[in-house]
């Protein structure tokens, strides 16, 4: 079996997010989406809430883990067993930084490797970070999230609403 890694911050999870998921299951046997903590972003959502929101998500997807790790993502992929990472480029911009990551750990090691997926052209713009910035002014994200994320994004906002006030 050919198990693929596809790691992230998922702060939250998006459509695009579930393409690539798609996507990978189509060349992979198995995936696991690997949630890191990533407390440098300070993320939105605690990552107990985006593993959560991540299951709910993919509860219909075969074949899919979702694990958190940390530590460095070459070692926790050789650790489960993993023969690639999955890497999502919306655009040119994003390849600078995802070819130097894909080098360092092909330096790190040589066994796993590294795959670009493009996402569909309906959600190549979309990053969590436009999605949390335009919910946050009370901007609509249907269609760009699962539900359950469009609830929760509307359901944290009002909390950071009522802290404010």
């Amino acid at each position: 079996m050919k198990l693929g890694i596809y790691p992230g911050t998922f702060d939250p999870i998006t459509n695009g997010h579930l393409d690539l998921i798609e996507r990978g299951l189509r060349i992979f046997d198995e995936l696991i989406i690997a949630v890191a903590p990533s407390p440098k972003k300070q993320p939105l959502f605690t990552l107990e809430e985006r593993l959560g929101l991540i299951r709910q998500s993919v509860r219909d997807c075969r074949n899919v883990r979702v694990e958190a790790f940390n530590g460095l993502l070459v070692s926790y992929a050789r650790d489960k067993g993993g023969v690639a990472i999955i890497r999502g480029l919306r655009a040119v911009s994003d390849f600078e930084y995802e070819l130097q990551m894909a080098l360092m750990n092909r330096r790190l090691d040589m066994q796993v490797e590294t795959v670009f997926m493009m996402p569909s052209e309906e959600f190549s713009f979309i990053t969590s970070t436009i999605v949390k910035e335009v919910s946050s002014f009370g901007g609509s994200v249907k269609g760009l999230v699962p539900d359950v994320v469009e609830t929760a994004l509307k359901e944290k906002f009002k909390i950071i609403e009522d802290i404010a006030e």
